[in-house]
């Protein structure tokens, strides 16, 4: 089964933290990806950058509509994401719980799925 890990962190935390405190967590983070890699469980991973720089999309009626970042006062954002597979849920959440950013973030489990089940 897919996993995602979304690292959900406060908006401004990436700008406040001191340079070296954000070296080292970058390295542990590298560090858990590599032994993701190792694994064999591993699928993709990357930081996200700022809202400021993001940009909404809506299509209404087919009108198109985009609303430039920073979006509505935000107290947390996604700041970036892992994807892995795995066997389990209990793998899974395993893996979550080893994730260096659960320190200083808040980790979020989603299993991948599909976007429409019928009854």
């Amino acid at each position: 089964m897919a996993y995602m890990l979304l690292v959900i962190e406060e908006s401004k935390r990436k700008k406040s933290r001191p340079p070296e405190e954000a070296r080292r967590e970058m390295e542990r983070m590298g560090g858990f990806v590599e032994d993701l890699k190792a694994r064999g469980v591993w699928k993709a991973s990357d930081s996200l950058r700022s809202v400021t720089e993001g940009v909404r999309v809506e299509v209404r009626g087919g009108q198109r509509a985009l609303r430039d970042g920073p979006f509505a006062e935000a107290k947390e954002v996604v700041g970036g994401y892992i994807l892995f597979d795995c066997p389990t849920r209990e793998e899974a959440l395993a893996i979550a719980s080893a994730c260096p950013a659960a320190e200083w973030s808040t980790v979020e489990l989603r299993e991948i799925g599909v976007c429409y089940e019928e009854d």
